[in-house]
């Protein structure tokens, strides 16, 4: 019986033990894309297939409560998996020493030293792309399907300073996106300022305007992140950053939009009441004032502009 025969009888008849899994996500200074977690989706939905009981190991710095390697008895374990990304580098040296006991097999992984002890250490590897082979399907394409979750853009400005003491813009950031970090939701920070030179912004108003449509629901504390989102059709979740109400309370009351939380009673409970809101009727509220901007259902000063510049009106 060779080494890899060894390996395989550990754990029971069939070589059945407990599975330990693992990849960059599981390193104290690893990172976990959103790929690399989904390619852990479709190596946990196989091994729950074939019956395989396993653990999964994560990073202190991206799941507290989950399993670490400072938790981990290699003992406990005939089987190591890892998952995605680089097969390469010290960390993963690292599983081959701590785990030698182990079968060790890397899965969608790239190879690019074949020769490195890295690579070398696995018992198998089924690679992502390596120099001389067909290169097959990243893991994270086949993964299981995911629940749709709200586009929400976030429009906030930290400026004003015209407004003097009864500026509120900091604490209304800070409570905001601290509000926001514990939405099950893809934030998109978003600015209205255009420029043409910053590949990050826009560069016209077509161009804001064209990601605004696409959104679920725009979260803001800026008069046109509200006007904006209200046109796009997209609804808006506005809070007023200065104490008493000032541009955004009046333009909100101007265009009829309900979703408006002012800085003084700025709370989990008033952000939770109306972010269900723009997430149920508020599109349908949204388009209908959109279409109302577009078809000249409301008055704007321009309305009075020729006869304020004494120019009398053609026809």
């Amino acid at each position: 019986m060779n080494e890899h025969d060894e390996r395989d009888g550990r754990g029971g008849p069939g070589g059945r033990g407990r599975v330990l899994v693992t990849g960059w996500f599981s390193f104290l200074d690893g990172e976990a894309t959103a790929g690399d977690v989904l390619a852990l989706r479709r190596v946990e939905e196989v091994l729950r297939g074939a019956g395989l009981a396993h653990d999964v190991v994560w990073s202190p710095g991206f799941r507290a409560d989950a399993l670490h390697f400072a938790d981990v008895d290699p003992a406990a374990y005939s089987r190591l998996v890892f998952v995605c990304g680089p097969a390469h580098g010290p960390q993963v040296e690292e599983l081959h020493r701590r785990f030698a006991h182990c079968l060790r097999i890397a899965v969608g992984v790239s190879v690019v030293d074949p020769g490195s002890p890295a690579v070398t250490g696995f018992d198998r590897v089924l690679t992502r792309d390596a120099a001389g082979t067909e290169p097959t399907l990243d893991l994270a394409a086949r993964a299981p399907a995911l629940p749709a979750r709200p586009v929400v853009g976030v429009v906030l400005t930290h400026g004003q300073h015209e407004y003097g003491a009864q500026r509120r813009h900091e604490q209304v950031a800070a409570e905001v996106t601290h509000w926001l970090a514990g939405r099950d939701c893809a934030r998109l920070e978003l600015e209205t300022r255009l420029d043409a030179h910053d590949w990050r912004l826009c560069g016209t108003p077509a161009q804001l305007e064209a990601v605004l449509s696409r959104l679920d629901l725009v979260v803001t504390d800026r008069l046109h992140g509200l006007v904006l989102a209200l046109r796009a059709g997209t609804p808006a979740l506005a809070v007023d950053p200065v104490a008493g109400g000032a541009k955004v309370t009046a333009q909100a009351r101007a265009c009829g939009w309900p979703a408006l939380v002012p800085a003084e009673r700025l709370e989990a409970g008033a952000l939770e009441h109306w972010w269900r809101w723009c997430l149920a009727d508020g599109r349908e509220a949204a388009r209908r004032i959109g279409a109302g901007f577009r078809a000249d259902a409301r008055p704007d000063g321009a309305d009075g502009l020729v006869a304020a510049l004494g120019v009398r009106p053609a026809g």
